[in-house]
């Protein structure tokens, strides 16, 4: 094998790409700032009992490992940075009010997340923190749609559901946690005869409710119809109403409701959301409130939010156009020189050739150039 063959799902961002990537995470970044998110940086990796301590134990199967050659701990390489924000938040921060705050960085994962993945996502998400209204719930989704905007992503669907539901279904019922995988495996999949299996000596209104749920998924209508299967349920009216609520804030989108969808059901508490748009493989966003993200560090606070992974993004998005350029000859001395950093000053790109073969280049379009006209150098377009 070839010295520079990367590992699987492991691979260089050439020019194109990379310019794409970078220039959606500003957007993202100034789009979240317009709602008041500050900016935080946390580390790629940190201790391995910090990374997997309460919600994050979900990660574990999807995180790197390896040992500390400074203390012998053990220390994980991040799979998800939300973990890492709530430690800010509880720890750094310490604030007794709402904190939002929103980062951009490469996350790392043992295997890819879903077919003809990176391993190596560029993760950005918002976080909001302090505040248990739906508001923080709404306020997510808006962001969310917001940030897809900028990024000219169009035609997006937002699919909502609540973990509670569920929840509310398997109160009481005496299950341990290899049956309770095995139900949510079966929600998930829509599976009826598995689920039926599974629920047979269920308490009757636990098990038709369950049972329900495979139907419960379309458009607005599908709230109504929840209303009355599950109503022996208690709860679960809460949980519809806000669901309602949230739909009626969306714009710009289509909205659906799944009410056996329970991706993330260890991690969100309440009402998540995913974001999607033909051509991707799978959601662009995930999101909805985790209340329970603080707890392992002693700060039980309330919080909402989602993540997004920018390269997905970038592969889903029409290219950007081509910066325009100036080609201008190489020389930094004299009244050239002068002229060639003046328009690197008023925001151009200025290409200097440095030899008779040109500069190649994939990113810039040099639609003018730089020329000495009667003993003064001006720029003239190309062509």
């Amino acid at each position: 094998m070839s010295a520079w063959v990367l590992p699987d799902h492991i691979a260089d961002v050439l020019p194109s790409e990379a310019r794409h990537i970078e220039e959606l995470r500003r957007g993202l970044l100034d789009t979240a700032r317009s709602y008041g998110y500050e900016l935080v940086m946390p580390p790629l990796l940190e201790h391995l009992e910090s990374l997997l301590t309460g919600a994050g134990e979900a990660m574990d199967l999807q995180t790197f490992k390896l040992v500390d050659q400074l203390s012998g701990r053990s220390l994980g390489l991040r799979a998800d940075t939300t973990q890492q924000v709530a430690r800010i938040d509880a720890h750094l921060l310490n604030r007794g009010g709402v904190t939002r705050l929103c980062y951009c960085g490469p996350v790392l994962h043992t295997r890819p997340d879903r077919p003809h993945a990176t391993r190596e996502p560029l993760q950005f998400g918002a976080e909001i923190y302090g505040h248990a209204g739906l508001e923080a719930d709404i306020e997510a989704v808006q962001l969310a749609l917001q940030c897809l905007r900028v990024a000219q992503v169009s035609d997006a669907s937002v699919d909502l559901a609540d973990v509670r539901i569920v929840r509310a279904l398997l109160a009481g019922v005496p299950v341990d946690l290899a049956m309770l995988n095995q139900v949510h495996a079966a929600l998930a999949a829509k599976d009826a005869s598995e689920l039926a299996g599974l629920t047979r000596k269920f308490p009757a209104a636990s098990r038709e409710g369950l049972l329900a749920l495979l139907q419960l998924y379309g458009d607005e209508r599908v709230l109504d119809e929840a209303k009355i299967a599950l109503k022996a349920a208690p709860g679960i009216a809460d949980a519809l109403s806000d669901l309602q609520t949230i739909a009626s804030h969306v714009q710009g989108a289509r909205v659906s409701f799944d009410l056996a969808d329970l991706r993330g059901y260890a991690y969100y508490s309440g009402t998540r959301f995913a974001i999607y748009t033909p051509g991707a493989s799978d959601a662009l966003v995930r999101g909805g409130r985790y209340d329970e993200v603080g707890a392992a560090f002693g700060r039980n606070r309330p919080a909402a939010g989602f993540s997004l992974d920018v390269r997905q993004l970038v592969g889903v998005v029409a290219p950007r156009p081509l910066r325009a350029a100036i080609r201008a000859p190489w020389n930094c001395n004299g009244e050239a020189g002068a002229a060639i950093t003046a328009l690197r000053q008023q925001g151009e790109t200025v290409v200097c050739m440095l030899s008779e073969h040109g500069s190649e280049v994939d990113e810039f379009s040099c639609d003018r150039e730089l020329v000495q006209l009667d003993g003064q150098w001006v720029v003239r377009a190309l062509g």
